[in-house]
């Protein structure tokens, strides 16, 4: 099989390979503790070892390509994390609002009663803590969260 791009799509291959290797691996150090996803990386790779035949090494760092190996450059990087900041702050919002909802429906309610609850119950009487923290984050963002001690 043969799949043909023209260099515009490839320019947006690049982007998604490396986004979707960013967001699988970017997480873990590659120790044997805590591996990365070897199959991700190595299609970024593979890629990536296309980047000069369709006009991009200035993307494209192939100084390890007889190991198989290439990095984005800084240009690429900086081309890329504008996805990667949008990606980060919408993801931010999303997890400190269910978490702080999740957190207080669950001090009100024990996990038994949360185990026999059915689900239009069960988002029934989480909606006043969505809406607390939906209020709450929109009209004061992080501003009045506190730790207490």
């Amino acid at each position: 099989m043969k799949i043909e791009f023209t260099k515009e799509q490839f320019e947006k291959l690049l982007k998604v390979v490396y986004l979707g290797n960013w967001m699988a691996n970017a997480i873990h150090n590659g120790s044997e503790e805590d591996p990365i996803h070897k199959e991700i990386e190595d299609i970024e790779n593979y890629i990536f070892s296309f980047a000069k035949e369709f006009g991009f090494e200035k993307y494209v760092d192939d100084e390890d390509a007889k190991e198989g190996r290439f990095f984005p450059t800084n240009e690429f990087d900086e081309l890329v994390q504008k996805y990667v900041e949008e990606y980060d702050d919408e993801c931010f919002w999303d997890e400190i609002f269910y978490r702080l909802s999740d957190r207080d429906f669950e001090r009100k309610y024990t996990n038994e009663e949360i185990f026999k609850m059915e689900m239009k119950d069960r988002f029934e009487k989480e909606e006043p803590f969505r809406k607390k923290w939906d209020d709450e984050l929109n009209n004061h963002g992080i501003g009045r969260l506190e730790v207490k001690e």
